[in-house]
């Protein structure tokens, strides 16, 4: 389980891209488990975690778009 102490979204996402499946927790926002390289919603999320996991799994899609030169 990586511990995050700052949300910093596009380094999460990197994570979460990188490892493909696991847990992480960020300190202020919660538990997270991310399976598949994305963030899985959780069964009774509150909105803080919904907008986490919506602006996270958003940049690691932007990641994966082919890059255009």
């Amino acid at each position: 389980m990586r511990i995050f102490k700052k949300y910093q979204p596009l380094l999460i996402a990197k994570y979460v891209k990188t490892f493909f499946s696991g847990r992480l927790y960020i300190r202020g926002r919660g538990a997270f488990l991310y399976a598949k390289g994305m963030l899985v919603m959780p069964e009774h999320a509150d909105k803080r975690h919904r907008v986490t996991v919506q602006e996270i799994n958003r940049l690691i899609g932007r990641l994966q778009e082919p890059q255009t030169a």
